[in-house]
């Protein structure tokens, strides 16, 4: 018989072994959260101080001396603070975490002699450094902003946890202030002053230092954010672009979405080797990549260690979005993360496109319709463009852009007309109108990036808005006619997210489950271009290749749905500019924009 304990289950086994150490931090993070909040019920709450749970509320590091309720709601906020950063192993959230649980456990003892506070605190400081190698994580990437975030959610939280001090005291208010007198006493309360609402007995220093310790925290985490050394997201620097550059040139035909790569807002990481890499940008504590790898396939396995290496080291959430289904097994294989099938890339064979046939007629008839209304049409190399036509693209590109914020990630390359970026292609359509507009003749724009040495991806579609429907139909259709002459073989569209789904849930015989699923899609269309995008490339009879999401737990999965959503721009957290200062930069690109028109014409 092994050695072994006979008929003991594996479940047996682990418990008796404990905890492995890398749960550790998410336990230690849970039972700071879990006392913080008990902290702050027993620091606001009078009726918590003096029920069943007084004897647990009594004893929490910070609820000791004169000062019980501030001091109780102090550590509790602070806890809270601190409990995420726990959780995701950082080591300065376990340094702060070292320091403020000894100086409660110290505090219990000499202000109540309470050696069962101070064992509560020592409980859960022992695993902190019993297992301190666990809090190994780096700083994530960081900027002035978030000091002002901070402000603005701690000021938030604070008003209304305010109002619920002051207003859990109704036996011994005096009189009977409204909710603009008890808002104004917090206020007050949060700068350090008395305000317009009286107590009776004590309650008023309660209220007050209570009011004031929220302030205090405000203010203290607010500088400490302001003056810490800024530890800025990684670029691509200049060295790293002539790498990918590189790799490109040799395997940028795998991956359509290889050249989105070299967008300047990603780092990357290298194999040992250097055949291979994997870019990235870091989103809400989510290490994004977007499509497979660069580089030789045989490399891919290191570049992917060295991706994983940097997501423990910083302990980011690791994903990929958009990877294909050769990529996917690769990351699945050497990571042990799951895939899940995300939507489908429409990709065109220009030798198997034709305007003919009933398939095609709505996109034939709609390319007449707006060639007879007098657009015509122009596909060129960008270094074939001249930069004064360049720079008017480019500014007419910004002003339809329709958003603040420019979408894309994985699918878009983020600017137009690089000097690095001959190779791509541009479509754009023009119309002779007898009172021209700001950019001219211009009427829309198709930006292409290549895909290899024959094919190109498609990047963005802008158009004005004043222009015929059907301008987007018409540049794909002239990009396609014109793709032979620049030796294209291949066009990837953009990407339909769940096309699987929408294509089987339309379909007669259909299940209950697959038509409900197609009809929240549907629904949510109503925000996002999912089926919109969907029956829009199927107007062009594409192939469809799948592309994967890959991520470590489903527990992850809204996380990084909610980061890829950032990093896509549509959901932004930055402060957005003032409406004035937005209307003045309007106006400073229009006035470019005639400038960049009249020069135009004296060069012609």
């Amino acid at each position: 018989m092994s050695g072994g304990v006979p008929g003991r289950s594996s479940l047996a086994r682990r418990i008796l072994r404990g905890p492995r150490p890398e749960a550790v931090p998410a336990v230690v993070g849970r039972a700071a959260a879990l006392v913080g909040a008990l902290d702050i019920a027993a620091g606001v709450f009078p009726r918590f101080r003096h029920s069943r749970m007084h004897a647990m509320a009594e004893v929490l590091p910070g609820s000791f001396g004169p000062f019980a309720a501030a001091l109780s709601l102090s550590a509790g906020v602070l806890l809270l603070l601190l409990a995420h950063g726990l959780k995701r192993r950082k080591r300065r959230a376990w340094r702060a975490a070292v320091a403020l649980l000894p100086a409660g456990a110290v505090a219990q003892f000499a202000y109540r002699h309470s050696v069962v506070g101070m064992l509560i605190a020592v409980a859960l400081l022992v695993p902190l450094l019993r297992h301190r190698d666990q809090f190994a994580a780096l700083p994530d990437p960081r900027s002035r902003w978030r000091a002002l975030a901070n402000f603005v959610l701690m000021s938030a939280g604070s008003l209304a946890l305010g109002l619920v001090i002051v207003s859990v005291h109704p036996h011994r208010t005096i009189g009977d202030p409204s909710l603009a007198d008890r808002l104004t006493h917090v206020i007050y309360g949060l700068a350090g002053f008395e305000g317009p609402v009286d107590y009776q007995g004590n309650t008023s220093w309660t209220v007050a230092f209570s009011l004031g310790a929220l302030g205090w925290i405000t203010a203290v985490t607010t500088i400490y954010l302001a003056f810490r050394p800024e530890h800025p997201a990684a670029r691509l620097t200049e060295d790293d672009e002539v790498k990918l550059r590189a790799l490109l040139e040799k395997h940028g035909g795998r991956d359509s979405l290889g050249h989105f790569a070299l967008r300047r807002d990603k780092a990357v990481v290298f194999s040992p080797s250097g055949k291979a890499a994997v870019t990235y940008r870091v989103v809400s504590g989510v290490m994004l990549a977007s499509g497979d790898p660069i580089g030789d396939v045989e490399a891919w396995p290191g570049a992917i260690e060295r991706f994983m290496d940097e997501a423990r080291a910083h302990s980011w959430t690791p994903a990929v979005m958009g990877c294909s289904e050769t990529g996917g097994e690769v990351w699945t294989r050497e990571t042990g993360l799951d895939a899940l099938e995300l939507g489908d890339e429409a990709v065109v064979d220009v030798a198997d496109f034709s305007l003919a046939g009933r398939a095609m007629r709505n996109v034939r008839q709609m390319v007449k319709r707006i060639e007879r209304a007098g657009y015509e049409t122009r596909v060129r190399r960008i270094r074939d463009v001249g930069e004064a036509e360049l720079e008017r693209i480019r500014l007419a590109a910004e002003d339809w852009r329709g958003t603040d914020t420019e979408r894309g990630f994985s699918m878009a390359l983020g600017r137009i007309g690089d000097p690095a970026d001959g190779d791509c292609l541009i479509a754009t359509a023009h119309k002779q109108d007898d009172e021209p507009g700001e950019y001219g003749d211009l009427k829309a724009i198709l930006h292409f990036v290549p895909w290899g040495r024959d094919g190109v991806s498609l990047d963005l579609m802008r158009r004005d808005r004043g222009a015929d429907p059907g301008m987007n139909e018409l540049l794909i259709v002239a990009a396609l006619q014109a793709a032979p002459r620049f030796g294209i073989t291949r066009v990837s569209l953009n990407f339909a997210m769940f096309r699987s789904a929408l294509a089987r849930g339309e379909k007669i015989g259909a299940g209950p489950v697959l038509r409900a699923w197609r009809g929240l899609l549907v629904f949510l269309s109503r925000w996002f271009q999912i089926e919109s995008l969907y029956k829009f490339n199927a107007k062009f009879q594409p192939r469809w290749e799948p592309r994967f999401v890959v991520y470590r737990a489903s527990a992850d999965l809204p996380r990084i749905g909610f980061a890829a959503m950032q990093a896509e721009g549509f959901v932004n957290l930055a402060v957005p500019l003032p409406r004035f200062l937005r209307r003045r930069r309007s106006t400073a690109r229009r006035a470019c924009a005639h400038t960049v028109t009249e020069r135009d014409v004296r060069a012609a």
